[in-house]
């Protein structure tokens, strides 16, 4: 399983006064989403990586595509998966989409840095973890966030 999804239910008070999801809570059910991800998927939480390893990943770029608006009460899925992998970064694709998969709503890729927290450097991710992300490595077609959205936008 290459694609991770989660069900998430859009809640009200998470809306602006027409009822659309407003767009700082895509980011955060998106990377909520992630975090429980990881968990499920990948076997450690970010804190208990941190406190074992000294290390983390820190979010150095957020590149987002509202595509579809997205509605009060509505359940939609969460996906993610590892598109670039490098020896000190690696980037993710996240999508919120209908349940159904057929409306994409909006697209994130957020790249982020292995970071020692007590050098305050970033480092080389270990091996193994670079092993476990290839188990969750997709190769897009599309190669910029540009073409990307576009892609997905037309495909709505």
């Amino acid at each position: 399983m290459k694609e991770i999804s989660t069900e998430v239910k859009i809640r009200f008070s998470d809306c602006d006064p027409i009822g659309h999801l407003n767009n700082v809570k895509y980011l955060e059910y998106m990377l909520n989403a992630r975090e429980d991800h990881v968990e499920k998927f990948y076997g450690f939480t970010y804190e208990e990586y941190l406190k074992k390893t000294g290390c983390t990943w820190i979010a150095v770029q957020n590149e987002i595509a509202y595509l579809k608006e997205v509605r009060a009460n509505v359940r939609v899925m969460i996906s993610s998966k590892i598109i670039e992998i490098s020896d000190k970064t690696a980037k993710a694709e996240i999508l919120m989409k209908s349940l159904d998969g057929k409306i994409i709503h909006s697209v994130l890729w957020i790249t982020v840095i292995y970071f020692n927290v007590q050098t305050r450097k970033s480092q080389s991710q270990p091996k193994e973890i670079q092993e476990l992300f290839r188990q969750f490595f997709v190769e897009l077609e599309q190669k910029t966030f540009k073409e990307r959205s576009a892609f997905l936008r037309i495909d709505n």
